[in-house]
């Protein structure tokens, strides 16, 4: 509340020079906040750009300890690995095979780079030959993704994680149940210093076009709205995050983020837990296509960007513009 008005009071004396600014700044943006995702693919020496995504790429498991030694030197703490296999089915096998695409670049990157933070997805949308996020039930020719049959298998895909070398999970799913039935797995097999970061506000959102093109992971059919959440929902959000925290995450997300920041201020205020934003692909490609053709000072407009999702009550942010950040925020 004011005490005073003008001309007595006025507010512009805290802004009339850069040193005041930043004594009375409220929120601050580190490098310490970033988590860098990464895709992974099969094969020896590939770096593929992903036309959607420009400066972002596809990576062998060879190319890829190479760049997280290079997001360990910048300073970012932790990336989250996205897995593309070679072999897709209908149960997607690969996600919890000792052998799959993920399982293998964990192992890589804990040998060249122990001391990394790695996160792993916790899906099934990438490796299943129907681009559905688990088992699917089909009768006749209505299908849609079996709950309690696909919390058995992301059992088997967490703890094959944990065996691996994951530091952390992040089941983004989107299943009734799924926190309980990984917490509980991750327990039996004594991995219960594994926290888990659940994807607990996902919505089934537009803004995902250009990572379903990086993961290859577009739906062979229909969409994902029968168990990501309708962006017109924002009750419905406490309700998921609330489950989640009460079956024993450590961590929860809101993804998108950009136009979900009255989601992840609601959630922070509400549960006072460790929020993470997602700052997801379609987010990313507008800036950089607005940059490409000058129209943006895209230096401002990303750091402008993570400093609102700051302000608005994330801890951590997993976004792509993770390594430039780095460096613009080194640069000061």
């Amino acid at each position: 509340m004011l005490t005073g008005k003008f001309p007595e009071l006025r507010l512009r004396r805290l802004r009339m020079n850069e040193n005041i600014r930043r004594m009375v700044m409220e929120t601050f943006l580190s490098v310490d906040d970033f988590i860098y995702p990464l895709f992974i693919v099969e094969g020896k020496g590939v770096k593929e750009e992903i036309p959607s995504m420009p400066g972002q790429y596809r990576y062998s498991i060879d190319r890829v300890v190479e760049e997280v030694q290079e997001v360990k030197e910048l300073g970012i703490p932790a990336v989250i690995l996205f897995g593309i296999p070679g072999y897709k089915d209908e149960l997607g096998s690969d996600s919890y095979s000792e052998e799959g695409i993920i399982q293998r670049a964990l192992r890589a990157i804990k040998k060249e780079v122990p001391d990394m933070y790695v996160i792993t997805d916790v899906c099934f949308c990438e490796y299943t030959s129907h681009g559905h996020c688990g088992y699917l039930e089909c009768h006749g020719e209505a299908c849609d993704v079996d709950n309690d049959k696909t919390l058995e298998l992301l059992k088997k895909q967490v703890v094959s994680h944990a065996q691996a070398g994951a530091d952390m999970v992040a089941p983004s799913g989107m299943m009734d149940g799924m926190i309980k039935a990984i917490r509980e797995a991750l327990d039996s097999a004594g991995f219960t210093n594994i926290p888990i970061m659940s994807y607990a506000a996902k919505y089934a959102s537009a803004y995902y076009g250009p990572f379903r093109d990086a993961a290859e992971s577009t739906p062979a059919f229909g969409d994902r709205r029968s168990y990501q959440m309708d962006p017109a929902n924002s009750d419905e959000a406490l309700r998921e995050v609330a489950l989640d925290i009460q079956e024993g995450a450590d961590i929860v997300m809101v993804k998108p983020a950009l136009s979900y920041m009255d989601i992840i201020r609601r959630v922070k205020e509400t549960f006072k837990y460790p929020v993470a934003a997602y700052n997801v692909s379609g987010e990313y490609a507008m800036v950089k296509a607005a940059a490409m053709r000058g129209w943006i000072d895209e230096k401002r407009i990303v750091l402008e960007t993570l400093l609102s999702m700051k302000r608005a009550g994330a801890d951590l942010i997993l976004t792509y513009h993770a390594k430039d950040a780095a460096r613009w925020l080194k640069e000061g």
